[in-house]
């Protein structure tokens, strides 16, 4: 079959899954944050961790709660990898250095997933499953719960409270993710992917030598993994390692999992806010900005410069033949717009084009459409800032599904969309000055070698953790650095988010007028997409211009 046909079926089939989840996901969702009933299971975790459940909360006090339990699990993280020698299932792997440990404690929680060691060699069973692999259902549902409390705070009317944070950690848990996860663990084993608790298995090759082929639970993480859009691998080359992603079946169905929650709660906000049509605009912002990046990327690897790549057939370097140009670029756009950060194939051997649209998706603040939760509490912010530019055009004081967006509110969503480019550019600049880091950690010079900093700068500051390969970041300023730049990139808008949402809950609603600004037509949704655009192109152009676009106009 032709390869561009194949690709477009691929397309075509993801996309009919997604429309037929979309309803049903959306509306499960919603039900599962209203409903005023606690199951069984719910009410004994609540009894066990002193929680009531029935008790709502102030911003202020449901901020304290994700602090506390980001906080917390970091340092349980780290201890269990600092002791890894004294857990079971260690398989004679020693403990983690501190470096790593913080890094990886701090990129797991944040849902960043950022690795920078080799899992099937430093890793045990244990701290997979019960440290990471926990954080990988932790961290997707603080994600889930600051998108709802947003939500609240533009539903309610008159009032400081937004509910309970530890009721939506749980009920995110365990009546969205582990069912979900579960389910999709079963078909994963059933196309291939790997599930065993072994340590490996012992194969003599052709020539006589001796080899230890890694084995490990990989299936049950894999679907997490995807599911709550983490992107952290069991494996070192991630969801390119045939035990992770064997087959051709099993890549389009983990893309379909890492974005299926993402899309389905713009069908939430638009339940919950009593306006589907809401809901609509804001996927098809996203969905607008994701097929040109798809687009874009696929082109450039189809026709990549080159002797080899038009021997090829495309720039098929760094790419799995079983996949091949367009199930790579799909995925690549995929990830890098839904804070995912697994990889199918090196973004490193994309071209300079490839290259720059999957940072630029980065960069966009990933809304396109997100990670679980953050994607659309991250929308939500560009929307009110799209409102109060527009406000600001028509001289009237702006307002967004009857809340005034006074200045208070501003503030906080200006906040939350500065964090990120601070972090960015910050850690990019400061590496960039430091020529000993950078002669050890770089292989490439020039444009590239930038681009491989900004691009593992952009992937920590947004939390989504893939990375151009070129570059070593094991140093103590790398580990630290990148370390720093997950946790200011994850926390500082979610504390300007649950700001905002509290200012816009004590809000009483303001009836619709005839000059009030529609939001859910072609107007707001142009709007909406031009700031996504026009924010990131003047934060980061000057960037990139030296970057990935220098590189492809070589």
């Amino acid at each position: 079959m032709n390869a561009t046909v194949a690709g477009l079926l691929q397309i075509g089939v993801l996309l009919i899954a997604l429309a037929a989840a979309y309803r049903p996901l959306g509306d499960y969702m919603a039900k599962v944050y209203t409903s005023k009933k606690h199951l069984k299971v719910e009410r004994a975790i609540y009894r066990v961790t002193k929680v009531n459940p029935d008790n709502e909360q102030k911003w202020t006090t449901y901020a304290a709660g994700v602090l506390g339990i980001s906080f917390v699990s970091i340092a349980l993280l780290y201890l269990m990898m600092r002791f890894q020698p004294l857990l079971p299932f260690n398989f004679g792997r020693g403990a983690v250095d501190s470096g790593t440990a913080f890094n990886t404690a701090v990129s797991f929680v944040t849902n960043t997933n950022w690795q920078s060691y080799v899992p099937e060699v430093v890793m045990g069973h244990s701290v997979q499953m019960l440290g990471l692999t926990v954080q990988n259902f932790l961290s997707a549902a603080v994600g889930m719960a600051v998108a709802i409390a947003l939500i609240r705070g533009f539903t309610r009317n008159g009032s400081d409270r937004l509910g309970n944070f530890w009721v939506d950690l749980v009920r995110g848990t365990v009546r969205i993710l582990l069912p979900f996860a579960a389910i999709s663990a079963v078909v994963l084993i059933a196309g291939g992917v790997v599930q065993s608790l072994t340590s490996g298995v012992d194969v003599t090759s052709v020539d006589g030598s001796a080899h230890t082929i890694a084995l490990a639970p990989t299936a049950s993480q894999e679907a997490i993994k995807e599911l709550g859009t983490n992107g952290g691998g069991i494996f070192n080359a991630n969801s390119a390692h045939p035990f992770e992603n064997p087959n051709s079946f099993t890549n389009l169905f983990e893309i379909f999992l890492l974005l299926v929650i993402p899309v389905s709660l713009t069908r939430t906000f638009g339940v919950l806010v009593g306006n589907k049509r809401q809901g609509y605009v804001l996927l098809s912002v996203m969905g607008v900005l994701f097929a040109a990046l798809l687009t874009v990327t696929w082109l450039s690897e189809a026709n990549a410069n080159g002797v080899a790549a038009a021997a090829a057939g495309g720039a098929m370097e760094g790419k799995e033949q079983r996949f091949g140009v367009a199930g790579s670029a799909l995925w690549a756009i995929a990830t890098t717009g839904t804070s995912t950060g697994a990889v199918n194939s090196m973004h490193d051997s994309f071209s300079g084009l490839g290259g720059g649209m999957t940072m630029l998706n980065i960069l966009f603040g990933e809304v396109t459409p997100g990670g679980v939760g953050t994607g659309l509490y991250g929308i939500l912010v560009v929307a009110i800032i799209a409102m109060f530019l527009a406000g600001l055009m028509v001289g009237r004081t702006p307002e967004y599904l009857g809340k005034k967006l006074g200045r208070r509110e501003v503030t906080c969503a200006a906040i939350s969309i500065l964090a990120m480019p601070t972090v960015v550019l910050v850690g990019t600049g400061l590496t960039m000055m430091m020529p000993g880091e950078l002669s050890a950690a770089l292989t490439n010079s020039g444009p590239h070698g930038l681009s491989e900093v900004l691009y593992a700068f952009a992937s920590a500051g947004n939390n989504n953790g893939s990375a151009f390969a070129g570059l070593t970041v094991t140093s103590p300023w790398f580990q630290g650095a990148l370390g720093m730049a997950m946790l200011f990139g994850r926390l500082i808008p979610i504390l300007a988010v649950l700001c905002l949402a509290g200012s816009l809950a004590a809000q009483k609603k303001v009836p619709e007028t005839s000059g009030t600004l529609p939001t859910t037509g072609p107007l707001f949704a142009s709007m909406l997409g031009g700031t996504i655009v026009l924010v990131a192109a003047l934060t980061f152009i000057p960037a990139l211009a030296l970057g990935p676009i220098a590189e492809a106009l070589a």
